[in-house]
Order: C-alpha cells, then sequence, then structure tokens
C-alpha cells in the first residue's frame, strides 16, 4: 500500500528534511529561525507515532509502510543531528556515533532479513529509549534558548544528546550481541 494516510504522513518525515534545514537559511532573526525549526521537527517527529497507530487503526499495514517507517525515522534524525553539528549545538563525535550506528544497525538488520534471521536483532526496550531521549534532546538543540523562562534547553540539550549517545553505543552492542550467535554461524 504505496499511498494511503499512514505511508503519506511517512513521506511527510522525508519531505520534511530540506524544511527544517532550509528554516536556517531564512533570512530572520535566529531565535525565530529556531522556534520554527524546532516546532516543525516536534510536529514531524509526532507523525511517527500517529503512522503508525492509524496504521492499525485503519488495518493499513503493509511491508512497505513497515520499511519506509524506520527510514524517515533515521533521515530525520540524521538531518537534524547534522544541522545541530553544523550550527555547533552538538559535538562531531556525537554526530558520528548516531550517523554511524543507524548506518551500522540498519546493515545488520538487513543481513540478518536476507539470512532468515530477523527476530535475533527485533526492536529491544534500549533502542526505544534511545530514540525517545535523541527525540527530546534534538528539538532542545534546536530551541537553543530559555524555555519559559526557566529551561536552558542548550544545556539540557547537550545533556540528553550525550545520553542519547551512550544509549546509542549500548543498543548497537545489544543488537550485536544478539546477532554475534548468526554471524558465527555463517563464518564456518
Amino acid at each position: 500500500m504505496f499511498l494511503t494516510i499512514p505511508t503519506i504522513m511517512t513521506w511527510t518525515r522525508i519531505a520534511a528534511i530540506p524544511l527544517i534545514v532550509g528554516v536556517f537559511y531564512l533570512p530572520i532573526e535566529p531565535a525565530s529561525r529556531n522556534l520554527i525549526a524546532t516546532v516543525m521537527f516536534v510536529v514531524f517527529a509526532l507523525t511517527d507515532w500517529l503512522d503508525g497507530f492509524l496504521a492499525r487503526r485503519l488495518n493499513q499495514t503493509s511491508a512497505f509502510g513497515a520499511f519506509l517507517d524506520p527510514v524517515a525515522d533515521k533521515f530525520l534524525v540524521c538531518a537534524s543531528v547534522l544541522v545541530l553539528v553544523h550550527l555547533n549545538r552538538a559535538d562531531v563525535f556525537v554526530g558520528l556515533i548516531i550517523i554511524g550506528r543507524e548506518i551500522a544497525i540498519s546493515a545488520l538488520r538487513e543481513w540478518m532479513a536476507q539470512i532468515g534471521a530477523t527476530k535475533s536483532v527485533a526492536v529491544h526496550m534500549i533502542g526505544k529509549v534511545k530514540t525517545v531521549v535523541q527525540m527530546v534532546a534534538i528539538p532542545f538543540l534546536l530551541f537553543d534558548g530559555m524555555l519559559f523562562g526557566v529551561i536552558d534547553t542548550h544545556l539540557w540539550g547537550v545533556w540528553l544528546i550525550w545520553l542519547a549517545a551512550v544509549l546509542t553505543v549500548w543498543s548497537m552492542v545489544y543488537y550485536m550481541q544478539k546477532a554475534l550467535p548468526e554471524i558465527r554461524a555463517r563464518a564456518r
């Protein structure tokens, strides 16, 4: 099902990437750019939950949607992390860790699917926690100011993005350990 409501919502996350990046090239005040990018990221990130909910509710789940959904999430997160690195709001090592893990685990999952062992690298709670921490850290760093005059989003965002990096490594190690028996069996 290529053009269902949930799949269209997933496509919007991919379409959002140049919009979020483009905001930082607008000739407006930096605080306005930050706010617009933050709101856009939050709205598009929320479509991740909503498209899954609607796919199940409307009985519009599909293999294509199951493939596209995590791809859209990874594109949105990686593009946003690159923007944050470019703006000097996130360390380049954080970017390398997050993007490198996404590439490595995507490749691992593809290989495991080819050999019929996808269950050994199925999504685990540590991966979900990592995603939640990333999805809070990124808008904090995009906003890069005082929220409600009380919360220093830059400070919290930096702590959270480093926590996300630690969770990223932890989840990668977890998935690699789960795949190790299959890797060893194939190496013989």
